[in-house]
């Protein structure tokens, strides 16, 4: 379908636009690795999209926002999981804001409407060397599902779109423009915002919830908030609070 010029025009970059691709975020990289700064990189479909953990993200062609951001932000390393918590709060505005649902956010990237997961985010990133390393880029990809009607057996029970849960189709320029904005503002703030507060207050999952932990051989706990580099912690049956630094957390 053909962009809007203020698509086109996006603040984070030139875009980049494919009928079809392997994965958004590969494209990025390449770019990355020699020499891009910035960029966006806007797919119809992707035939091996990829999200968190090496699993894969079903992008069905023309039904769901598949797009990979190219940025700089400067800041240390151990910051680096504020950029996934910041995607995440610039998508939930921008849902809310084209579609009027409230999609809630599972630490540290799923996007969900109910108990369904709607969207994604993976971050890859390369940070320079030295004992205190700066990142030198970040690769946000995002996957949200808009117009999906249905999902194959195997998705149906955990995937949702937003034209399913809001019974209207959702224009997808749209949801790209509003979403680059908020992504725009979440950046250029990125360490002087109350982030993790904001985060905190816009997610059912950071305190309160019974989750399974897929790390250090799996265990399950109550969580109780994030620390203050912004990583989930859990507290154990045994009274144990534990971080959660890479596993996935799902409902126990």
């Amino acid at each position: 379908m053909p962009l809007s010029p203020e698509t086109k025009a996006t603040i984070l970059g030139p875009l980049t636009h494919l009928a079809t691709t392997t994965s958004t975020n590969q494209l990025a990289l390449e770019a990355a690795q020699q020499g891009t700064r910035s960029g966006v990189w806007l797919a119809d479909e992707q035939t091996a999209g990829r999200g968190r953990g090496g699993h894969t993200w079903h992008s069905a062609p023309g039904d769901g926002l598949y797009v990979s951001i190219l940025a700089t932000p400067r800041i240390p390393l151990a910051q680096a999981i504020h950029i996934p918590l910041a995607t995440g709060l610039a998508a939930q505005s921008a849902i809310q804001e084209i579609t009027g649902l409230t999609a809630d956010i599972r630490w540290p990237n799923d996007l969900l409407l109910g108990t369904k997961k709607c969207g994604g985010i993976l971050v890859e990133s390369t940070s320079e060397s030295g004992p205190d390393p700066l990142l030198r880029y970040a690769v946000i990809g995002v996957g949200i599902n808009l117009n999906h009607a249905a999902f194959p057996p195997d998705l149906a029970k955990l995937a949702t779109s937003l034209r399913i849960e809001s019974d209207r189709p959702v224009d997808r320029d749209q949801l790209l423009e509003a979403f680059l904005t908020h992504l725009h503002r979440e950046l250029d703030t990125l360490t002087t915002s109350n982030l993790l507060t904001r985060f905190a207050q816009s997610s059912t999952w950071v305190t309160g919830k019974r989750v399974h932990v897929d790390e250090s051989g799996g265990y399950t706990g109550l969580t109780c908030g994030l620390n203050p580099q912004g990583f989930l912690q859990v507290r154990t049956p045994e009274g144990d609070i534990r971080t959660v630094l890479s596993g996935g957390v799902r409902p126990a």
